[in-house]
């Protein structure tokens, strides 16, 4: 059995008699195509590059990615997957295919046109930032339901993908500077994006998609569409979708607050409408509540009611997130801060241990502000601007 760097030798020694008999291509296909799909992106993009450097012309290399996308394209005709519209998997396919052409358009152009890219490039950064809402549905809508149901590593696996992409998204923003002189960096990271999407879609489509299908209720998927509609669209626009009413009536009894009493409504009222966010996991690491400002920074949606905080967070911050709570627990420290810029926004990040009057710990606060507007504070303001108009 051929290990990773003998099968990028072979995937290469076959592209180069493709270069010298085109026509060859169908006579071994089927080969080439199992060598694609065994190999990562990142050995498929090595190998592309390094014929690229070896003065393999554009067209030879086009005929790889365009059998990997043709495969792909080909399995999801075969194997549709049967949803209503309205399914939240329905609407990540038409957002999949979306993405499919706009990286192939894009790889396409920086592989076969000499123009300048600068035009080309605008309009893939533009798509790319709009991208984030797909992986915004797919992190805090669906992956919190399929993990409620036993399974964790497809969507941790999947996250790290979001991640790379995301970074690659930072490295191409920074080469739109100079796009003429770093014009074989961009091809390089063009080809690498689009094959790693390949990738990316076709094991959502053949692994993460069925399973999700087998395991979730239709009233559970009912909940995932509300999410999707919490955080939105870009590409696709679904119909709307009205779920009936799910919310609990609110006892009208009144709780105990110690300091005073207030009504379950007058609670939630108030915790929503605080000027930050607030976010509160037990003793086990759940996630038990979060407040609802409809301004608030970070994206959260009641799936993850229940989630493990350590799968709220990007895999790379979890050893981080496991510290600070390990921390809390043994009573090392009862606060942690972190500070980061978003934007025109400076985001302020408090964790805080909660402890019962023995000092036994029951869980994290998180709060989390934008305190940009603070530091321009200045002077003091002792009046009532009470003709100030409500925005």
């Amino acid at each position: 059995m051929m290990n990773n760097a003998e099968k990028r030798k072979k995937l290469k020694e076959m592209l180069k008699k493709l270069h010298n008999n085109p026509e060859k291509l169908e006579s071994i296909k089927e080969r080439f195509s199992e060598l694609i799909r065994e190999l990562t992106p990142v050995d498929i993009s090595k190998v592309e590059q390094e014929l690229i450097e070896e003065g393999i012309p554009a067209e030879s290399i086009q005929l790889m990615c365009n059998v990997h996308l043709e495969l792909f394209k080909k399995a999801i005709i075969e194997d549709e997957i049967d949803v209503e519209p309205w399914h939240p998997i329905h609407i990540l396919v038409e957002e999949h295919k979306d993405i499919m052409n706009v990286f192939d358009n894009f790889r396409r152009f920086m592989m076969e046109k000499e123009e300048d890219p600068r035009e080309m490039l605008s309009k893939t950064l533009d798509y790319f930032d709009q991208l984030e809402l797909y992986f915004l549905k797919e992190e805090n809508g669906l992956f919190p339901f399929i993990e409620k149901h036993g399974v964790v590593q497809p969507p941790a696996i999947m996250w790290k993908e979001h991640d790379q992409l995301r970074a690659w998204r930072k490295e191409l923003k920074k080469l739109s500077k100079a796009p003429q002189e770093k014009r074989n960096e961009i091809k390089e990271l063009a080809l690498a994006i689009a094959e790693l999407f390949t990738d990316h879609i076709y094991k959502e489509h053949k692994v993460l998609f069925p399973t999700a299908l087998k395991l979730i209720s239709t009233d559970e998927w009912k909940e995932i569409r509300k999410a999707f509609d919490e955080i939105g669209y870009f590409s696709y626009k679904p119909s709307p979708f009205y779920l009936e009413s799910q919310t609990p009536q609110i006892s009208e009894s009144l709780v105990n607050l110690g300091s005073g009493y207030m009504t379950p409504e007058q609670l939630k009222l108030m915790l929503d409408n605080l000027p930050f966010d607030i976010t509160f996991v037990d003793e086990t690491d759940t996630v038990k509540f979060f407040s609802e400002n409809p301004e608030r920074i970070f994206v959260r949606t009641r799936a993850i009611v229940g989630r493990k905080v350590q799968n709220c967070h990007p895999p790379k911050s979890v050893s981080i997130v496991n510290k600070i709570l390990k921390d809390f627990k043994e009573g090392k420290r009862n606060e942690a801060d972190f500070r980061l810029k978003l934007g025109d926004k400076y985001i302020y990040i408090r964790y805080i241990a909660i402890r019962d009057s023995d000092g036994k710990y029951i869980g994290t606060l998180e709060v989390s502000q934008d305190i940009a507007p603070i530091q321009k504070i200045t002077g003091e303001k002792r009046i009532y601007d009470d003709n100030k108009e409500v925005e």
